[in-house]
């Protein structure tokens, strides 16, 4: 009889507990209801604060994007896996030669002490491969300058060739054969052309490897000006003008910066000097009368 109330009241508080516990029956918690509406937010600024500090970092040393970018500014034909593999190849051999130099300078100056050695690789090596990025780095800014110094002139050579009644393609192939990294750049679009690759198509693609501004929107008002059956003469002129605006500004920006760096050897060099010689006269008769 007891055993049997026992059984019966351990079945009826299972049964019980089986039908609070159903998923019809309970009511979602206050979590279960805010969580869903509250945790995407964080996640997606985690992500994008990674992405961008990914980017940044990436930027700096030299991810696969970056150096794959910055080798199609100076040769926009070549092979960007190529490329990426040889640039690649060098920075193993630029760490190479800074983790050897910072061994030896370790060794000279420190002797034999295991930390030191192993701080010095890793720094060694980590300055080999950031200085052969930044070589590249200088190499791309170098090359983007003399593609803006080029432009103005192949602008005006540009109109005057359709001003005297070639086509575009005509004009191009032209001014093309002058010197310059943009006449270059220019020959290598024109043999795409030649392989069946739309003109525009082409430029538009050459400007888009190159990145650089006055460039792009020399394009953008070429490819309008086709596009739209304006006179391309004087849409030419326009650009070339406002190409010659562009490098003058830029030389005027730069002549201001090196106009304060020219303060710097004044200021802390020429004068003191002449603060010294102007002085020193008259503190060395002041001594000589006491």
């Amino acid at each position: 009889m007891i055993a049997g109330v026992c059984l019966g009241l351990l079945a009826g508080t299972g049964a019980l507990l089986v039908v609070a516990g159903f998923p019809l029956r309970r009511a979602p918690s206050l979590d279960a209801r805010v969580l869903p509406y509250l945790a995407p937010a964080p996640t997606r600024r985690t992500r994008e604060l990674l992405r961008r500090v990914g980017t940044a970092v990436g930027t700096r040393l030299g991810s696969g994007r970056a150096v794959t970018d910055r080798l199609l500014v100076l040769d926009p034909d070549a092979d960007g896996a190529a490329g990426l593999a040889a640039h690649r190849a060098e920075q193993v051999v630029w760490s190479c030669a800074g983790t050897g130099l910072a061994l030896a300078g370790v060794w000279l100056g420190a002797g034999f002490d295991p930390v030191a050695i192993v701080a010095a690789m890793v720094v060694g090596a980590l300055a080999g491969a950031l200085a052969r990025d930044e070589l590249l780095a200088r190499a791309v800014t170098r090359r983007r300058t003399e593609l803006v110094a080029d432009l103005p002139a192949v602008a005006e050579l540009l109109a005057l060739s359709v001003a005297a009644g070639e086509n575009v393609a005509a004009a191009l192939e032209r001014v093309a054969t002058g010197h310059g990294p943009l006449c270059a750049g220019l020959r290598g679009a024109l043999g795409r052309v030649r392989t069946g690759t739309p003109l525009l198509e082409a430029l538009t693609d050459l400007a888009g490897r190159w990145q650089v501004p006055p460039f792009t929107r020399f394009v953008d008002a070429l490819v309008v000006a086709v596009e739209a059956g304006s006179p391309l003469a004087d849409v030419l002129r326009a650009q070339a003008a406002d190409a010659r605006d562009a490098e003058h500004r830029r030389l005027t920006e730069t002549g201001g910066h090196q106009e304060v760096r020219m303060m710097v050897p004044v200021v802390f060099g020429i004068l003191p000097t002449v603060v010294v010689f102007a002085v020193y006269p008259g503190l060395a008769q002041l001594q000589l009368t006491n």
